[in-house]
């Protein structure tokens, strides 16, 4: 079993950066693309970046050029750099692992104030 623990969320203004971080249990983060989702009130969860097990990544038009997805093999971690917030950034983030089937972590709220 794949367990997903995010922290790094909070609250922040207009133009500040946070950092998520996800860490999995188990022995499949090696294998697996890791992802940042977000869902933001009454709208659908949608992704924000993507990370192959390569390193290959891929992001939403919404935040290239401000946020960066990277991961820790050794720590079976990945993270979300996200400078330059927006008002419309504010959702909650849902980390994500794809392995045969997608696993979710229990997400962690953002909220940024303009």
């Amino acid at each position: 079993q794949v367990q997903l623990v995010e922290s790094g969320g909070g609250s922040v203004q207009a133009g500040g950066s946070l950092r998520l971080s996800c860490t999995a249990s188990g022995s499949i983060f090696s294998s697996a693309t890791m992802g940042w989702y977000r869902q933001a009130p009454g709208k659908e969860r949608d992704v924000v970046a993507l990370i192959t097990t390569a390193g290959s990544t891929s992001y939403a038009d919404s935040v290239k050029g401000r946020f960066t997805i990277s991961r820790d093999q050794a720590k079976r971690t990945v993270f979300l750099q996200m400078n330059s917030l927006k008002s419309e950034d504010t959702a909650v983030y849902y980390c994500n692992l794809k392995w045969v089937r997608n696993y979710w972590g229990q997400g962690t709220q953002v909220t940024v104030s303009s």
